[in-house]
Order: C-alpha cells, then structure tokens, then sequence
C-alpha cells in the first residue's frame, strides 16, 4: 500500500477524468490522497472531494504564492472538518521574487508572516504542517526552529542538507518525481541520508511528473515510479519502501 501524500486533485486538469485517475492509482496500489490547500479558491472544491471519496483527505493552507489572499477565519471554518488531516502547503518561497529590493523585502515579510500564522494554527489544532520551500531555506529553517513543539513534512524535499536537522524535530519528507528527474543528482545523493522513519512519498500531481512520464499530466498511480527509484538508490526491497513510508504518513496524519 502507497499513500500519496500530496496531490491536488482539487486541480481542473483532473475534472474530466477523476474517477479512472483513482481507478489507475488503486490499480498500482496507491490507497490514501491527501490534497494540500495551496488556493483558498479550491479549498471547498477539495472538501467536496473528501467527501465524495472515502480515501481523499486535504489540508488547510494557503502557498506563499497566494499570501496576499490569506483569510485565517476561511481556514479555521474548516480545520475540525473530519477529514482534514494537516494545515498548509505554507512556507517560504522566494523563486520568483520580482521588484525593487523594498518590494522584494516587503513580500518575504508578508509571506513570513503568513507562514507563521499556519504554523500557530498548526499547534492550536494540533494538526501536522505541510512546509513548501523554494530558494529559502535559511529563513525558512530559522521560523521552524523559532516555533518548535510541532512536526510536519517538507513537501517537495529541496536536497538541502541542512534542513535534514529538522528530522530531530518531528519534521518527514516528502520526496516525489523529482527523484527521477536526470538532473536530481543532488537529491539522490541526499536520500540516503534522510532517516527511513521519516521518509514519505508525494507526487504533487499535476506537476512534477517522474520519468518517463515528463511533459504528461502527473497523477498517483506514478507513486510506484518513486517508490521504485528509492527502492534503486537505498537499496532495499520495494515492499520495505511501501510499507515504511505507508506507516509514516499514518503516523504523521492519523
């Protein structure tokens, strides 16, 4: 059994084929779907889905992209939801930071101070975080650290090996098609050194998608391709990869 621990079915690119989406994952043994809040605009979309579908569950959260649209009264409406499993994605991500250096400053203040209101709703509701970071590791690992007695995952693990420390601090990570990818050398380098308790696996479909399915429509029946590149690179059985990664995401999110 795999659960995808990140995927955005709530994503139009899966309107028109949901069901036979599902039926091919349940085909390759993926189980569980957890569908990240990233857009408040699709959140409700992702809650009709977990309600419709007994194995599809969601977070609350709102990307760094869209902290100007952050509405923490939205997300609480929602959070004691039964099948709301975690708050975020959330996080730090300074890629496309455009502007004058006072308007880059300004955005990385407005996307700390959203990242931080996530984090406090995380330890009131006692739900886990879904951490998304890109180019900001530093800062991002200095507002976990600042705000401990929590845990979470780092979707999207970036091979940063610094931030490897967080495992001491309940924090798993989400490692997904990238670790496919011809230039993810770096990554595999990295993968050996994640401690396996604290190991998951994500597609973050529609993106991301694992060779050689590059240029498609990501979805989760292609957990098996990740599965099978961790299964190579540590070398260990296949069935142990399932089965360690299955046991943490159900620690981390029941």
């Amino acid at each position: 059994m795999i659960i995808d621990t990140h995927i955005h079915l709530d994503d139009t690119r899966y309107s028109e084929d949901l069901d036979e989406v599902l039926s091919r994952a349940n085909r390759a043994n993926v189980s569980k779907f957890i569908i990240p809040g990233a857009d408040p605009k699709t959140l409700l979309h992702a809650i009709e889905l977990s309600e419709k579908y007994k194995n599809i569950f969601f977070s609350v959260g709102v990307h760094p992209y869209d902290a100007s649209n952050y509405d923490e009264e939205f997300l609480i409406k929602h959070i004691n939801h039964p099948k709301c499993v975690a708050v975020g994605e959330c996080g730090l991500d300074y890629f496309r930071l455009e502007g004058s250096d006072d308007e880059k400053k300004s955005e990385k203040e407005l996307q700390a101070k959203v990242f931080i209101s996530q984090i406090n709703l995380a330890k009131e509701y006692s739900k886990p975080l879904i951490v998304h970071i890109r180019d900001a590791s530093n800062d991002s690992k200095e507002i976990l650290l600042k705000h401990e007695n929590f845990g979470g995952v780092l979707h999207c693990y970036n091979a940063d090996e610094q931030l490897l420390t967080l495992a001491n601090h309940n924090f798993y990570f989400g490692v997904g098609g990238v670790a496919t990818f011809k230039n993810a050398k770096k990554l595999i380098q990295v993968l050996p050194l994640i401690p396996k308790d604290k190991l998951l696996i994500e597609t973050d479909g529609p993106y991301l998608t694992p060779h050689p399915h590059r240029g498609e429509r990501n979805e989760p029946a292609y957990c098996s391709l990740i599965t099978e590149k961790i299964s190579e690179v540590l070398n260990i059985e296949l069935k142990e990869v399932e089965d360690t990664t299955t046991k943490n995401a159900l620690k981390l999110f029941w």
